[in-house]
Protein backbone atom coordinates (compact mmCIF):
# COMPACT_ATOMS: atom_id res chain seq x y z
CA UNK A 1 0.00 0.00 0.00
CA UNK A 2 1.44 3.20 -1.09
CA UNK A 3 1.65 6.27 1.42
CA UNK A 4 1.67 10.09 0.38
CA UNK A 5 2.24 13.15 2.44
CA UNK A 6 1.97 16.70 1.55
CA UNK A 7 4.41 19.87 1.97
CA UNK A 8 3.35 23.12 2.25
CA UNK A 9 5.56 26.09 1.40
CA UNK A 10 4.86 29.77 1.87
CA UNK A 11 6.91 32.20 0.79
CA UNK A 12 7.39 35.75 0.43
CA UNK A 13 4.80 35.98 -2.32
CA UNK A 14 3.20 32.67 -2.53
CA UNK A 15 2.49 29.72 -1.50
CA UNK A 16 3.22 26.00 -2.67
CA UNK A 17 1.78 22.70 -1.92
CA UNK A 18 3.27 19.16 -3.07
CA UNK A 19 1.91 15.72 -2.76
CA UNK A 20 4.95 13.58 -2.56
CA UNK A 21 5.34 9.61 -2.83
CA UNK A 22 6.60 8.47 0.51
CA UNK A 23 8.66 5.64 -0.83
CA UNK A 24 10.69 7.61 -3.07
CA UNK A 25 9.95 11.17 -3.04
CA UNK A 26 8.55 11.63 -6.15
CA UNK A 27 6.08 14.50 -6.92
CA UNK A 28 2.38 13.68 -7.79
CA UNK A 29 1.30 16.77 -8.11
CA UNK A 30 1.80 20.75 -7.08
CA UNK A 31 0.21 23.76 -7.27
CA UNK A 32 0.86 27.30 -6.55
CA UNK A 33 -1.37 30.43 -5.21
CA UNK A 34 -0.05 33.72 -5.42
CA UNK A 35 -1.00 36.39 -2.42
CA UNK A 36 -3.35 39.01 -3.59
CA UNK A 37 -3.44 41.29 -1.27
CA UNK A 38 0.52 41.35 -1.09
CA UNK A 39 0.23 41.63 -5.02
CA UNK A 40 -1.72 44.48 -4.92
CA UNK A 41 0.68 46.03 -2.57
CA UNK A 42 -1.93 46.18 0.37
CA UNK A 43 -0.89 47.23 3.76
CA UNK A 44 2.99 48.08 2.89
CA UNK A 45 5.14 51.10 2.75
CA UNK A 46 8.46 50.45 1.26
CA UNK A 47 9.61 53.79 1.94
CA UNK A 48 9.79 52.92 6.06
CA UNK A 49 10.79 49.25 5.10
CA UNK A 50 6.96 48.15 6.31
CA UNK A 51 6.32 45.07 5.02
CA UNK A 52 2.40 43.47 6.29
CA UNK A 53 0.63 40.14 4.70
CA UNK A 54 -3.19 39.53 5.67
CA UNK A 55 -3.72 36.14 6.74
CA UNK A 56 -6.56 35.40 4.33
CA UNK A 57 -3.88 35.67 1.72
CA UNK A 58 -2.28 32.85 3.53
CA UNK A 59 -5.52 30.98 4.33
CA UNK A 60 -6.95 30.95 1.14
CA UNK A 61 -3.81 30.18 -1.03
CA UNK A 62 -4.08 26.81 1.79
CA UNK A 63 -7.51 25.66 0.30
CA UNK A 64 -6.52 25.97 -2.96
CA UNK A 65 -3.45 24.47 -3.48
CA UNK A 66 -4.02 21.58 -1.70
CA UNK A 67 -7.79 21.21 -2.74
CA UNK A 68 -6.22 21.38 -6.43
CA UNK A 69 -3.33 18.57 -5.59
CA UNK A 70 -5.54 16.34 -4.19
CA UNK A 71 -8.15 16.38 -6.87
CA UNK A 72 -5.04 16.35 -9.69
CA UNK A 73 -3.74 13.26 -8.66
CA UNK A 74 -6.49 11.31 -7.80
CA UNK A 75 -5.10 9.63 -4.70
CA UNK A 76 -7.36 8.59 -2.07
CA UNK A 77 -7.23 10.77 0.45
CA UNK A 78 -7.25 8.29 3.22
CA UNK A 79 -3.34 7.11 2.09
CA UNK A 80 -2.72 10.83 2.53
CA UNK A 81 -1.24 10.47 5.73
CA UNK A 82 0.63 13.88 6.97
CA UNK A 83 0.65 17.53 6.15
CA UNK A 84 4.40 19.44 7.40
CA UNK A 85 3.68 23.20 6.56
CA UNK A 86 6.65 25.48 6.55
CA UNK A 87 7.24 29.45 6.33
CA UNK A 88 9.41 32.55 5.98
CA UNK A 89 10.40 33.74 9.21
CA UNK A 90 10.30 35.71 11.99
CA UNK A 91 6.75 36.55 10.76
CA UNK A 92 4.80 37.34 13.88
CA UNK A 93 1.07 37.63 13.76
CA UNK A 94 -1.13 38.97 16.73
CA UNK A 95 -4.29 36.60 17.55
CA UNK A 96 -7.34 36.36 20.08
CA UNK A 97 -7.84 34.54 22.89
CA UNK A 98 -9.13 31.72 20.64
CA UNK A 99 -6.23 31.91 18.41
CA UNK A 100 -7.88 34.14 15.39
CA UNK A 101 -5.83 36.37 13.89
CA UNK A 102 -6.93 39.88 14.99
CA UNK A 103 -6.79 40.66 11.11
CA UNK A 104 -9.91 38.78 10.71
CA UNK A 105 -12.11 40.53 13.01
CA UNK A 106 -14.20 43.51 11.79
CA UNK A 107 -12.12 45.79 13.96
CA UNK A 108 -8.91 45.21 13.16
CA UNK A 109 -10.04 44.04 9.16
CA UNK A 110 -7.51 46.75 7.37
CA UNK A 111 -4.80 47.53 9.98
CA UNK A 112 -1.71 47.20 8.98
CA UNK A 113 -0.70 46.42 12.28
CA UNK A 114 -2.91 43.56 13.16
CA UNK A 115 -1.31 41.95 10.12
CA UNK A 116 1.57 39.50 9.92
CA UNK A 117 4.47 41.17 10.06
CA UNK A 118 6.61 39.69 6.98
CA UNK A 119 10.23 39.43 8.14
CA UNK A 120 11.69 41.31 6.02
CA UNK A 121 10.00 44.01 7.50
CA UNK A 122 12.52 46.37 9.52
CA UNK A 123 10.44 48.78 11.13
CA UNK A 124 11.36 47.53 14.64
CA UNK A 125 15.42 48.36 13.89
CA UNK A 126 15.01 51.03 17.47
CA UNK A 127 13.21 48.04 19.35
CA UNK A 128 16.40 45.54 17.98
CA UNK A 129 18.85 48.16 19.39
CA UNK A 130 17.08 48.18 22.71
CA UNK A 131 17.02 44.58 23.16
CA UNK A 132 20.93 44.13 22.48
CA UNK A 133 21.81 47.47 24.83
CA UNK A 134 19.53 45.49 27.17
CA UNK A 135 21.20 41.91 26.86
CA UNK A 136 24.21 43.38 27.01
CA UNK A 137 24.01 45.43 30.54
CA UNK A 138 21.22 44.61 32.59
CA UNK A 139 23.58 41.80 34.71
CA UNK A 140 22.05 38.66 33.79
CA UNK A 141 21.96 36.03 31.13
CA UNK A 142 22.98 37.38 27.73
CA UNK A 143 19.54 36.06 25.82
CA UNK A 144 21.08 36.83 22.13
CA UNK A 145 23.95 34.31 22.62
CA UNK A 146 22.51 31.55 21.01
CA UNK A 147 21.44 34.28 17.89
CA UNK A 148 24.91 35.54 17.30
CA UNK A 149 25.41 38.13 20.44
CA UNK A 150 22.97 40.33 18.36
CA UNK A 151 19.15 40.34 17.79
CA UNK A 152 17.31 41.85 14.69
CA UNK A 153 14.50 43.84 13.83
CA UNK A 154 13.19 40.85 11.74
CA UNK A 155 12.67 38.81 14.37
CA UNK A 156 9.78 38.05 17.05
CA UNK A 157 10.27 40.61 20.19
CA UNK A 158 11.60 43.69 18.39
CA UNK A 159 8.98 43.30 16.12
CA UNK A 160 5.56 42.63 18.73
CA UNK A 161 7.94 45.49 20.78
CA UNK A 162 7.36 47.87 18.00
CA UNK A 163 3.70 46.73 17.69
CA UNK A 164 2.91 47.07 21.19
CA UNK A 165 4.62 50.45 21.65
CA UNK A 166 2.64 51.96 18.11
CA UNK A 167 -0.60 50.61 17.71
CA UNK A 168 -2.60 50.37 21.76
CA UNK A 169 -5.63 48.78 20.08
CA UNK A 170 -3.79 46.56 18.59
CA UNK A 171 -2.01 45.63 22.04
CA UNK A 172 -4.85 45.53 24.05
CA UNK A 173 -6.52 43.31 21.49
CA UNK A 174 -3.39 40.73 21.10
CA UNK A 175 -3.89 38.02 23.23
CA UNK A 176 -1.04 36.65 21.80
CA UNK A 177 1.29 36.04 19.14
CA UNK A 178 1.74 32.92 16.27
CA UNK A 179 4.58 32.76 14.20
CA UNK A 180 3.38 32.42 10.45
CA UNK A 181 3.91 28.49 10.86
CA UNK A 182 2.51 27.70 13.88
CA UNK A 183 -0.80 29.75 13.42
CA UNK A 184 -1.19 27.77 10.04
CA UNK A 185 -0.26 24.24 11.77
CA UNK A 186 -2.43 25.56 14.29
CA UNK A 187 -5.56 26.87 12.20
CA UNK A 188 -5.30 22.90 10.54
CA UNK A 189 -5.34 20.69 14.01
CA UNK A 190 -7.88 19.75 16.18
CA UNK A 191 -6.90 20.72 19.05
CA UNK A 192 -8.15 24.19 19.92
CA UNK A 193 -5.69 24.70 23.21
CA UNK A 194 -3.19 27.22 23.20
CA UNK A 195 -1.37 26.11 26.27
CA UNK A 196 -0.73 22.80 25.10
CA UNK A 197 -0.63 23.87 21.17
CA UNK A 198 2.79 22.59 20.19
CA UNK A 199 5.36 25.40 19.03
CA UNK A 200 7.99 25.44 16.44
CA UNK A 201 11.09 24.80 17.93
CA UNK A 202 12.67 26.19 14.37
CA UNK A 203 11.09 29.19 15.07
CA UNK A 204 11.44 29.46 18.69
CA UNK A 205 15.10 29.10 18.94
CA UNK A 206 16.23 30.94 15.99
CA UNK A 207 14.09 34.06 16.10
CA UNK A 208 12.33 34.16 20.07
CA UNK A 209 15.61 33.51 22.09
CA UNK A 210 14.13 30.36 23.27
CA UNK A 211 16.88 28.08 24.88
CA UNK A 212 17.24 25.42 27.35
CA UNK A 213 19.69 26.71 29.33
CA UNK A 214 17.23 29.38 30.83
CA UNK A 215 14.17 26.64 30.54
CA UNK A 216 12.66 28.47 27.43
CA UNK A 217 11.92 31.78 26.64
CA UNK A 218 13.40 34.79 27.91
CA UNK A 219 11.67 35.78 31.57
CA UNK A 220 9.65 38.37 32.55
CA UNK A 221 11.91 40.14 34.60
CA UNK A 222 14.27 41.19 31.91
CA UNK A 223 11.26 41.21 28.53
CA UNK A 224 9.42 43.90 31.38
CA UNK A 225 12.15 45.77 31.35
CA UNK A 226 11.38 46.65 27.21
CA UNK A 227 7.45 47.20 27.90
CA UNK A 228 5.19 45.21 30.52
CA UNK A 229 3.04 44.20 27.58
CA UNK A 230 6.03 41.95 26.52
CA UNK A 231 6.46 40.12 30.58
CA UNK A 232 2.36 39.89 30.27
CA UNK A 233 2.90 38.50 26.59
CA UNK A 234 5.55 35.92 28.34
CA UNK A 235 3.15 33.96 30.11
CA UNK A 236 0.80 33.48 27.22
CA UNK A 237 3.02 32.05 25.22
CA UNK A 238 5.16 28.77 25.93
CA UNK A 239 8.04 26.71 27.86
CA UNK A 240 8.32 24.21 25.65
CA UNK A 241 9.19 23.74 21.99
CA UNK A 242 9.20 20.92 19.74
CA UNK A 243 10.81 19.42 16.36
CA UNK A 244 8.85 18.96 13.28
CA UNK A 245 9.25 15.03 13.11
CA UNK A 246 6.80 15.52 16.18
CA UNK A 247 2.61 15.27 15.49
CA UNK A 248 0.79 18.36 16.61
CA UNK A 249 -2.51 17.09 15.66
CA UNK A 250 -4.76 15.63 13.59
CA UNK A 251 -6.45 17.57 10.62
CA UNK A 252 -9.94 18.98 12.43
CA UNK A 253 -13.35 18.13 10.54
CA UNK A 254 -13.82 22.06 8.65
CA UNK A 255 -10.85 21.45 7.03
CA UNK A 256 -10.97 17.50 6.24
CA UNK A 257 -13.94 18.91 4.20
CA UNK A 258 -12.37 21.91 3.31
CA UNK A 259 -9.58 19.96 1.52
CA UNK A 260 -11.03 16.61 0.40
CA UNK A 261 -8.65 15.02 3.22
CA UNK A 262 -9.79 12.99 6.20
CA UNK A 263 -9.39 13.49 9.93
CA UNK A 264 -7.04 10.82 10.11
CA UNK A 265 -4.19 13.14 8.46
CA UNK A 266 -1.96 14.12 10.79
CA UNK A 267 -0.45 17.43 11.08
CA UNK A 268 3.02 17.99 11.87
CA UNK A 269 4.48 20.58 13.92
CA UNK A 270 5.22 23.85 11.73
CA UNK A 271 9.21 25.14 10.84
CA UNK A 272 10.51 27.63 8.61
CA UNK A 273 11.43 27.33 4.63
CA UNK A 274 14.83 28.04 4.96
CA UNK A 275 14.84 24.38 7.10
CA UNK A 276 13.16 22.45 5.80
CA UNK A 277 14.57 23.67 2.19
CA UNK A 278 17.97 22.18 3.82
CA UNK A 279 16.22 19.08 4.39
CA UNK A 280 14.67 18.60 1.18
CA UNK A 281 18.43 19.10 -0.41
CA UNK A 282 19.79 15.85 1.81
CA UNK A 283 22.03 18.40 4.05
CA UNK A 284 24.60 16.65 6.18
CA UNK A 285 27.41 17.47 8.09
CA UNK A 286 30.07 20.02 7.27
CA UNK A 287 27.57 21.17 4.10
CA UNK A 288 26.61 24.48 3.41
CA UNK A 289 22.91 24.68 1.98
CA UNK A 290 21.96 27.87 0.72
CA UNK A 291 18.62 28.40 0.14
CA UNK A 292 18.80 31.62 -2.54
CA UNK A 293 15.87 33.35 -3.20
CA UNK A 294 14.51 37.00 -2.78
CA UNK A 295 17.41 36.54 0.49
CA UNK A 296 19.35 34.17 1.30
CA UNK A 297 19.21 31.51 4.51
CA UNK A 298 22.38 29.57 4.62
CA UNK A 299 21.97 26.20 7.00
CA UNK A 300 24.54 23.85 8.72
CA UNK A 301 24.08 21.22 10.72
CA UNK A 302 26.81 20.07 13.38
CA UNK A 303 26.84 16.88 15.52
CA UNK A 304 26.64 18.56 19.44
CA UNK A 305 30.18 17.59 20.48
CA UNK A 306 31.52 18.91 17.79
CA UNK A 307 29.72 22.64 18.51
CA UNK A 308 29.55 21.73 22.39
CA UNK A 309 28.71 25.20 24.49
CA UNK A 310 30.36 27.08 21.81
CA UNK A 311 28.99 30.35 20.41
CA UNK A 312 29.33 31.64 16.84
CA UNK A 313 29.18 35.38 16.57
CA UNK A 314 27.20 37.41 14.53
CA UNK A 315 25.13 34.39 12.54
CA UNK A 316 21.02 34.42 12.92
CA UNK A 317 21.26 31.38 15.24
CA UNK A 318 22.15 28.13 16.60
CA UNK A 319 19.41 25.62 17.55
CA UNK A 320 19.32 22.06 19.14
CA UNK A 321 16.83 20.04 16.64
CA UNK A 322 15.57 23.13 14.27
CA UNK A 323 16.97 21.51 10.94
CA UNK A 324 18.05 17.52 11.89
CA UNK A 325 16.65 16.46 15.51
CA UNK A 326 19.70 15.51 17.33
CA UNK A 327 21.99 18.13 15.66
CA UNK A 328 22.96 21.45 16.20
CA UNK A 329 20.93 23.90 13.23
CA UNK A 330 23.17 26.97 12.29
CA UNK A 331 21.91 29.51 10.58
CA UNK A 332 23.27 32.44 8.67
CA UNK A 333 22.06 34.43 5.40
CA UNK A 334 21.37 37.67 3.07
CA UNK A 335 18.67 40.35 3.94
CA UNK A 336 18.74 40.78 0.42
CA UNK A 337 19.77 38.67 -2.46
CA UNK A 338 17.08 38.22 -5.27
CA UNK A 339 15.79 41.17 -4.15
CA UNK A 340 19.08 43.37 -5.15
CA UNK A 341 18.17 42.55 -9.21
CA UNK A 342 15.12 42.93 -8.54
CA UNK A 343 15.42 46.43 -7.14
CA UNK A 344 17.37 47.26 -9.98
CA UNK A 345 15.26 45.40 -12.21
CA UNK A 346 12.41 47.47 -10.94
CA UNK A 347 14.47 51.41 -10.96
CA UNK A 348 15.24 50.36 -14.64
CA UNK A 349 11.99 49.73 -15.69
CA UNK A 350 10.25 53.27 -14.47
CA UNK A 351 10.44 54.79 -17.79
CA UNK A 352 8.70 52.39 -19.77
CA UNK A 353 5.94 52.25 -16.89
CA UNK A 354 5.87 55.32 -16.43
CA UNK A 355 6.09 56.50 -20.09
CA UNK A 356 6.39 53.82 -22.82
CA UNK A 357 3.19 51.78 -21.17
CA UNK A 358 1.18 54.84 -20.58
CA UNK A 359 1.58 56.35 -24.51
CA UNK A 360 -1.30 57.17 -25.99
CA UNK A 361 0.83 55.87 -29.95
CA UNK A 362 0.42 52.39 -28.72
CA UNK A 363 -2.50 50.20 -29.13
CA UNK A 364 -3.14 48.47 -25.78
CA UNK A 365 -2.46 45.02 -27.60
CA UNK A 366 0.78 46.33 -28.33
CA UNK A 367 1.24 47.80 -24.93
CA UNK A 368 0.99 44.17 -23.90
CA UNK A 369 2.81 42.14 -26.28
CA UNK A 370 5.67 44.90 -25.90
CA UNK A 371 5.28 44.65 -21.74
CA UNK A 372 5.37 40.27 -22.65
CA UNK A 373 8.14 40.86 -24.66
CA UNK A 374 10.60 42.99 -22.38
CA UNK A 375 9.48 40.73 -19.07
CA UNK A 376 10.40 37.55 -21.04
CA UNK A 377 14.18 39.17 -21.87
CA UNK A 378 14.99 41.71 -19.51
CA UNK A 379 17.17 39.80 -16.97
CA UNK A 380 18.16 37.59 -19.80
CA UNK A 381 19.79 40.08 -21.38
CA UNK A 382 21.60 42.04 -19.44
CA UNK A 383 22.78 38.79 -17.77
CA UNK A 384 24.05 38.19 -21.12
CA UNK A 385 25.44 41.73 -21.37
CA UNK A 386 27.14 41.30 -17.90
CA UNK A 387 28.94 37.76 -18.48
CA UNK A 388 30.51 39.05 -21.55
CA UNK A 389 32.53 42.31 -19.74
CA UNK A 390 36.23 40.97 -19.25
CA UNK A 391 36.95 41.26 -15.32
CA UNK A 392 40.13 43.08 -16.51
CA UNK A 393 37.19 45.55 -17.78
CA UNK A 394 37.00 48.32 -15.03
CA UNK A 395 33.39 47.21 -12.95
CA UNK A 396 31.94 49.08 -10.34
CA UNK A 397 31.89 47.91 -7.08
CA UNK A 398 28.52 47.25 -4.95
CA UNK A 399 27.29 46.21 -1.39
CA UNK A 400 24.57 44.05 -1.45
CA UNK A 401 22.97 46.09 1.66
CA UNK A 402 19.77 47.55 -0.24
CA UNK A 403 17.61 45.54 2.78
CA UNK A 404 20.27 46.08 5.19
CA UNK A 405 22.50 43.38 6.76
CA UNK A 406 21.12 39.95 8.12
CA UNK A 407 24.58 37.89 8.90
CA UNK A 408 27.66 38.60 9.50
CA UNK A 409 26.87 41.33 12.14
CA UNK A 410 23.15 41.99 11.98
CA UNK A 411 22.52 45.43 10.90
CA UNK A 412 19.10 46.59 8.99
CA UNK A 413 20.13 50.03 9.67
CA UNK A 414 22.73 49.86 6.87
CA UNK A 415 22.34 51.36 3.38
CA UNK A 416 24.40 49.61 -0.01
CA UNK A 417 26.00 52.29 -1.91
CA UNK A 418 28.52 52.44 -4.92
CA UNK A 419 32.03 53.31 -6.45
CA UNK A 420 33.88 53.81 -9.32
CA UNK A 421 31.33 54.66 -11.95
CA UNK A 422 32.11 56.34 -14.72
CA UNK A 423 30.94 57.88 -18.08
CA UNK A 424 31.51 54.50 -19.33
CA UNK A 425 29.62 52.37 -16.86
CA UNK A 426 26.36 51.20 -18.24
CA UNK A 427 23.54 49.18 -17.04
CA UNK A 428 25.68 45.29 -17.62
CA UNK A 429 28.54 47.34 -15.52
CA UNK A 430 26.04 47.71 -12.97
CA UNK A 431 24.20 44.04 -13.38
CA UNK A 432 27.64 42.74 -13.03
CA UNK A 433 28.58 44.52 -10.25
CA UNK A 434 25.25 43.33 -8.06
CA UNK A 435 25.92 40.10 -8.70
CA UNK A 436 29.53 40.34 -7.53
CA UNK A 437 27.98 42.24 -4.13
CA UNK A 438 25.29 39.48 -3.37
CA UNK A 439 28.48 36.89 -3.93
CA UNK A 440 30.89 38.61 -1.65
CA UNK A 441 27.98 39.03 0.90
CA UNK A 442 27.97 35.44 0.58
CA UNK A 443 31.45 34.89 1.03
CA UNK A 444 31.89 37.20 4.26
CA UNK A 445 29.39 34.45 5.78
CA UNK A 446 31.38 31.81 4.68
CA UNK A 447 34.43 33.24 5.76
CA UNK A 448 32.68 33.70 9.70
CA UNK A 449 31.41 30.12 9.88
CA UNK A 450 35.35 28.94 8.54
CA UNK A 451 36.83 31.69 11.56
CA UNK A 452 34.81 30.59 14.31
CA UNK A 453 35.71 27.17 13.93
CA UNK A 454 32.85 25.80 11.84
CA UNK A 455 34.00 23.21 8.73
CA UNK A 456 32.39 23.83 5.82
CA UNK A 457 33.23 20.92 3.13
CA UNK A 458 30.61 21.61 0.66
CA UNK A 459 28.06 23.80 -0.50
CA UNK A 460 24.54 23.23 -2.27
CA UNK A 461 22.02 25.93 -3.95
CA UNK A 462 18.75 25.78 -3.41
CA UNK A 463 15.62 27.88 -4.91
CA UNK A 464 15.26 29.77 -8.09
CA UNK A 465 18.61 31.78 -8.39
CA UNK A 466 20.26 28.99 -7.80
CA UNK A 467 18.91 26.90 -11.00
CA UNK A 468 17.88 29.54 -13.11
CA UNK A 469 21.14 31.77 -13.16
CA UNK A 470 24.45 30.03 -13.92
CA UNK A 471 26.00 33.02 -14.43
CA UNK A 472 25.14 33.99 -10.56
CA UNK A 473 26.51 30.37 -9.51
CA UNK A 474 29.51 30.52 -11.55
CA UNK A 475 30.38 33.73 -10.18
CA UNK A 476 29.60 32.22 -6.54
CA UNK A 477 31.48 29.16 -7.12
CA UNK A 478 34.53 31.80 -8.21
CA UNK A 479 34.29 33.92 -5.24
CA UNK A 480 33.85 31.02 -2.46
CA UNK A 481 36.62 29.27 -4.16
CA UNK A 482 34.26 26.33 -3.68
CA UNK A 483 32.21 23.76 -6.07
CA UNK A 484 28.40 24.43 -5.07
CA UNK A 485 25.88 21.90 -6.02
CA UNK A 486 22.50 22.81 -7.49
CA UNK A 487 19.55 20.49 -5.85
CA UNK A 488 17.14 19.19 -9.06
CA UNK A 489 13.72 20.35 -7.25
CA UNK A 490 11.89 23.30 -8.17
CA UNK A 491 10.51 23.01 -4.64
CA UNK A 492 13.02 22.00 -2.05
CA UNK A 493 11.30 23.67 0.90
CA UNK A 494 8.42 22.25 0.54
CA UNK A 495 10.18 18.68 -0.54
CA UNK A 496 11.46 19.14 3.07
CA UNK A 497 8.32 19.78 4.48
CA UNK A 498 7.03 16.62 3.41
CA UNK A 499 9.96 14.68 4.37
CA UNK A 500 9.18 16.06 7.92
CA UNK A 501 5.37 14.87 7.75
CA UNK A 502 6.74 11.66 6.89
CA UNK A 503 8.49 10.91 9.89
CA UNK A 504 5.80 12.18 11.58
CA UNK A 505 3.65 9.93 10.48
CA UNK A 506 5.51 6.51 11.23
CA UNK A 507 6.09 5.98 7.78
CA UNK A 508 10.22 6.76 8.48
CA UNK A 509 11.86 6.28 11.85
CA UNK A 510 14.11 9.61 11.74
CA UNK A 511 14.60 12.87 9.23
CA UNK A 512 17.87 11.46 8.01
CA UNK A 513 16.71 8.24 6.96
CA UNK A 514 13.58 9.83 5.50
CA UNK A 515 15.67 12.19 3.50
CA UNK A 516 17.55 9.52 2.09
CA UNK A 517 14.67 7.86 -0.18
CA UNK A 518 12.95 11.21 -0.88
CA UNK A 519 14.98 14.16 -0.72
CA UNK A 520 16.43 15.83 -4.11
CA UNK A 521 19.08 14.51 -6.21
CA UNK A 522 21.47 16.78 -7.88
CA UNK A 523 21.31 18.29 -11.59
CA UNK A 524 24.56 20.53 -11.94
CA UNK A 525 27.84 21.50 -10.50
CA UNK A 526 29.75 24.10 -10.48
CA UNK A 527 33.53 24.64 -9.92
CA UNK A 528 35.86 27.82 -9.26
CA UNK A 529 37.90 28.48 -12.48
CA UNK A 530 41.48 28.97 -11.59
CA UNK A 531 42.40 32.20 -14.32
CA UNK A 532 39.27 33.91 -12.12
CA UNK A 533 39.61 33.63 -8.59
CA UNK A 534 43.01 35.73 -7.76
CA UNK A 535 41.00 39.06 -9.67
CA UNK A 536 37.79 38.03 -7.73
CA UNK A 537 39.82 38.53 -4.52
CA UNK A 538 40.60 41.84 -5.51
CA UNK A 539 37.24 42.61 -6.44
CA UNK A 540 36.50 41.33 -2.82
CA UNK A 541 38.77 43.71 -1.29
CA UNK A 542 37.21 46.32 -2.91
CA UNK A 543 34.06 44.95 -1.52
CA UNK A 544 35.16 45.03 1.95
CA UNK A 545 37.14 48.56 1.68
CA UNK A 546 34.10 49.67 0.37
CA UNK A 547 31.67 47.83 3.60
CA UNK A 548 33.87 48.80 6.54
CA UNK A 549 33.46 52.57 5.59
CA UNK A 550 30.36 52.74 4.80
CA UNK A 551 29.54 50.95 8.42
CA UNK A 552 32.26 53.63 10.33
CA UNK A 553 31.63 57.05 8.37
CA UNK A 554 28.34 57.24 6.47
CA UNK A 555 25.44 58.60 8.51
CA UNK A 556 22.30 56.75 8.73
Amino acid sequence: MKNYVIGLDYGSDSVRAVLIDTDNGQELASDVCHYKRWKNKQYCNPSINQFRQHPLDHIEGLESTIKNIVTASKVDPSLIKSICIDTTGSSPVPVTEDGTPLALTVEFAENPNAMMVLWKDHTAINEANEINELAASWGGEDFTKYEGGIYSSEWFWAKILHIAREDEAVRNAAYTWLEHCDLMTYLLIDNKDLKTFKRSRCAAGHKAMWHEDWNGLPPEEFLGKLHPYLAQLRGKLYDETYTSDIVAGTLNQEWATKLGLTTDTIIAVGTFDAHSGAVGAKIDEYALVRVMGTSTCDIIVSAKENVGSKTVKGICGQVDGSVIPGYIGLEAGQSAFGDVLAWFKDTLSWPLDNLVYNSNVLSEEQKAQLKEEVESNFIKTLTEQAEAIPLSESIPTALDWVNGRRTPDANQGLKSAMTNLSLGTKAPHIFKALINSICFGSKKIVDRFEEEGVRIDSVIGIGGVARKSPFIMQTLANVLNKPIKVCASDQAPALGAAIYAAVAAGIYPNVIEAAKKMGSDFESEYFPQADKIEKYQELMDSYSELAQFVETRIKK
